[in-house]
């Protein structure tokens, strides 16, 4: 379902944005690395997300059939995701995208993302995951995961911050209103000059980790390649109001 472009492979990078991307920290303490920023894939799905007209087999049940409210611009939501390289707290800021931090909140609350994989790791860049339809433990289709989601899309925001090391943000293909349920975490805070690039800069950004980026660091440093063959899932994801 759910590209960018500088240098060849940061391009490549972006472009899998439109395919939800990550990239790996390179080092450990804050993550920043020496090594020059690596060709972005893109961040979109590696195609559009499909929209069935019903959910399939995988979806969860009680989850959203079309774009479920937003969450209020003066509310906030901390998710902790499950891992076995560790625990992800997430706080998710309804003032940065309303509209992709509802989405991304009513999915996490009604179990869309257990189990799910980071199916895309881009060194230095992002971990990318959430692909819910295709990229299910123990029944990932590797083949094409990485293009699938829930059977809507919702409506595009402006971003209004700034990308850096520990921002989450959703993943979308460069057509309009294409954000699903993939998303990523940006590994370094060299990344947010390539992702700020304004033909690039439409990944809605919700929140930012708040514990937790060395199990992130863990799992960008796990994968043996942009898509892991023994990719590391979210065991379970659950939500609180802080």
């Amino acid at each position: 379902m759910t590209s960018l472009r500088l240098p060849a492979r940061t391009l490549a990078a972006l472009a899998a944005l439109a395919i939800p991307v990550l990239l790996v920290a390179c080092t450990g303490g804050g993550g920043a690395s020496n090594a020059p920023l690596p060709t972005i894939p893109s961040l979109a799905p590696e195609t559009p997300t499909p929209a069935p007209t019903h959910p399939g087999p995988t979806y969860p049940p009680g989850c959203p059939t079309s774009q479920p409210a937003a969450l209020g611009t003066d509310q906030k939501r901390e998710v902790t995701i499950k891992t076995d390289k560790g625990d992800i707290v997430m706080e998710i800021d309804g003032a940065l995208s309303p509209i992709a931090a509802g989405n991304f909140v009513t999915l996490a609350e009604c179990g869309y993302y257990d189990g799910v994989v980071f199916h895309r790791v881009v060194p230095g860049f992002v971990i990318q995951g959430g692909d819910g339809q295709f990229g299910r433990s123990p029944d990932v289709i590797p083949d094409i995961v990485g293009s699938g989601g829930p059977p809507y899309t919702i409506k595009d925001e402006p971003v209004t911050t700034q990308y850096k090391r520990g921002t989450v943000a959703m993943a979308r293909t460069m057509q309009p209103d294409s954000v699903g349920s993939q998303f990523f975490v940006v590994l370094d805070d060299k990344a947010a000059q390539a992702l700020a690039d304004p033909k690039y800069n439409n990944y809605q950004i919700i929140g930012n980790v708040i514990s937790g980026m060395e199990a992130v660091d863990a799992i960008a440093k796990a994968a043996d390649a942009e898509k892991p063959s023994n990719p590391i899932a979210m065991d379970k994801v659950t939500v609180k109001t802080p």
